[in-house]
């Protein structure tokens, strides 16, 4: 069956979608010798496809790993600032992976990463509900009210972000543990709107997302997702390559 070359490029875990069209455009990819300028162009996997001159493996089945991301490294496969990335860490063994979304440096819990750049894509989309849920540390003066507000969305800076939802799970002094949820997700999204109602987080840990959970997972481990747990969990908003 015949894909478009964009799709079959995140699939066999390249990259996401969007960036595998860069790279067509930028004319980095090749077919059977042919220079693809087009991301609309087909593929079925049995020809010579070429990313920078290097030849790319037919699609493996769609994996998924769960990774407890600690503080100090950034989600990318490669930094500008020469920062450690996520993927310097990984242990032996696993494939090329990309993430689903990201954790910025100075946050921590749990990071999905996929061979698949097309199902990472489609986890990262807020139209499928999948919420992400945190644990958030903040110190400063707690006023409740601004902090229900805030759960019905808000614009800071010019940038809208959707309702939320939070609860106080403790609150000690100047500092208070949150428990945030988001369907969205924006950049450092959590930081932003604590600091509009003049709190600092302190300690922020992604402690689940959609279904699945960090759990007892220690900082820097990874463990993958059973095949049956991933067609279970994603059969509904996605077409597992087995």
């Amino acid at each position: 069956m015949s894909e478009r070359i964009a799709k079959f490029l995140a699939r066999s875990g390249v990259c996401s979608r969007r960036k595998a069209e860069e790279l067509i455009t930028q004319q980095r990819i090749t077919v059977n010798g042919e220079t693809i300028t087009s991301p609309a162009f087909c593929v079925n996997g049995d020809e010579t496809i070429l990313f920078d001159g290097e030849k790319i493996q037919k699609k493996d089945k769609t994996r998924l790993w769960i990774y407890h991301k600690p503080t100090g490294l950034i989600t990318t496969h490669k930094d500008e600032k020469d920062r450690d990335t996520v993927f310097n860490h990984l242990p032996a063994g696993l494939p090329r992976v990309i993430s689903v979304g990201r954790l910025d440096l100075n946050s921590e819990g749990i990071l999905l990463l996929t061979n698949d750049g097309a199902l990472s894509r489609a986890l990262e989309l807020p139209e499928n509900g999948w919420s992400r849920r945190y644990k958030v540390k903040v110190h400063g003066f707690l006023n409740e009210k601004k902090l229900q507000e805030l759960t019905k969305g808000t614009t800071i800076d010019g940038v809208e972000y959707a309702p939320c939802k939070i609860t106080i799970d403790k609150k000690l002094g100047t500092n208070a543990w949150l428990t945030i949820s988001l369907n969205e997700g924006k950049n450092r999204e959590i930081r932003k709107l604590m600091a509009s109602i003049d709190l600092n987080v302190a300690r922020l840990i992604r402690v689940s997302y959609g279904p699945f959970q960090l759990g007892s997972l220690k900082a820097g481990e990874v463990k993958e997702v059973p095949q049956k747990v991933l067609k279970e969990q994603l059969g509904k908003i996605y077409n597992i390559c087995e």
